[in-house]
């Protein structure tokens, strides 16, 4: 069966609109005392993004044969966890931006306080929403899901990355160290959107796990890659935050470390490895496949 383009961009568009009207459903509503942190809140996950992260949530979970019922609870978390992780990044003791996703930060649309709050609470409540809602056939499974979103997102994992990008700030890093660096920054929560995803489902072997979880690290790493290409190469307008910031920040990057030339073979070849990762699922991957390409060959 030949499936076009226009297949993956209704499926991806169905899912997103999915995600999105679970985030509406599962946030406090705005009137909600305190009023302004709810709206707050609101305001930093809902109508933005490329919502990545919930799609490869999606993506495994249909490989897994999951209910796409508890895909949208485990998706709209781990959306919360890297809304939270935006917010506080952007505070000025972090990176100090005042543009994400093509409007004002957090912060600046409110004030700093609110905003660290906001990301506080998103992270709260996407525990909640883990222990709240039934993800898996049983407990165990479940409590295993908590620690892995708990994992991916504390100090081993994108919190840790964060540390170990602001201590780098005016260094050069090898790529090795790039690649430590990011498989926790940003890795680590691409993993766990995956791992997630396919834990609400049935019937994988724990070697299967495996091949989805080393799927997910290089498919991590390729979106760091791009990510970084696009920040030197593309306009703030495009991006809908601050261009070329990281480089005028000191950041190291791939960039800054082999070229941009060198940084796309590098995200074509990490989209090779991750794709053959998938090998052995044969059509069940199709969306994780399309992903892996939308993830390396977009352009904004």
């Amino acid at each position: 069966m030949t499936v076009t383009t226009t297949d993956f961009s209704a499926w991806s568009h169905a899912s997103l609109q999915r995600v999105e009207e679970t985030l509406r459903r599962v946030l406090p509503a705005p009137e909600i005392a305190p009023q302004r942190l709810h709206q707050a809140m609101r305001y930093a996950v809902l109508e933005g993004g490329k919502r990545v992260r919930p799609l490869l949530a999606f993506s495994a979970g249909e490989l897994a044969h999951a209910d796409p019922a508890r895909v949208e609870i485990a998706a709209a978390a781990v959306e919360m966890i890297h809304a939270y992780s935006l917010v506080h990044d952007d505070l000025p003791c972090m990176d100090d931006d005042v543009l994400r996703r093509g409007k004002p930060t957090c912060h600046v649309e409110y004030d700093e306080p609110t905003a660290l709050l906001v990301g506080d609470a998103l992270q709260s409540l996407a525990f909640q929403l883990l222990g709240e809602y039934r993800l898996a056939d049983d407990m165990k499974t479940q409590l295993e899901m908590v620690k892995l979103l708990a994992t991916a997102t504390g100090s081993r994992g994108m919190a840790g990355g964060q540390a170990i990008d602001l201590a780098s700030i005016g260094k050069g890093l090898t790529v090795p160290e790039l690649e430590f660096m990011h498989i926790h920054k940003t890795g680590a929560l691409i993993r766990a959107s995956v791992l997630l995803g396919a834990r609400c489902g049935n019937g994988l072997a724990e070697k299967e796990f495996g091949q989805l979880d080393q799927f997910a690290k290089l498919i991590g790493l390729a979106f760091q890659v791009v990510d970084d290409v696009l920040d030197a190469d593309s306009s703030t307008a495009t991006l809908g935050k601050t261009a070329g910031k990281d480089a005028r920040q000191g950041k190291p990057t791939y960039v800054s470390a082999i070229g941009v030339s060198r940084a796309r073979e590098l995200a074509g070849e990490l989209r090779r490895d991750a794709l053959d990762a998938l090998a052995g699922f044969g059509g069940r991957a199709l969306r994780l496949r399309q992903l892996a390409d939308f993830i390396v060959l977009r352009k904004f």
